[in-house]
């Protein structure tokens, strides 16, 4: 995944390849993809993925789409 011990499979990898894209992810796409409330998948993203594992989680807004989420590909760059 993004970073060594991150998570690679289950729900929190779906959450991982959704935040990789290019266009990222918002909560809709999250809470679609992995059946969650969006309560779950924000503090799976605060706790798990930002605290728990450290990855650079970023947010910024996008116009229709909310808030989305992004995290950079493995390997540096975007």
């Amino acid at each position: 995944a993004a970073k060594a011990g991150a998570p690679a499979g289950g729900k929190l990898g779906q959450i991982i390849r959704l935040l990789q894209r290019a266009k990222g992810a918002s909560i809709d796409d999250l809470t679609e993809a992995t059946g969650w409330q969006a309560h779950s998948v924000r503090g799976a993203i605060s706790g798990q993925l930002r605290k728990r594992h450290g990855l650079a989680v970023s947010a910024t807004t996008d116009g229709p789409r909310g808030l989305v989420y992004r995290l950079p590909k493995a390997g540096g760059g975007r």
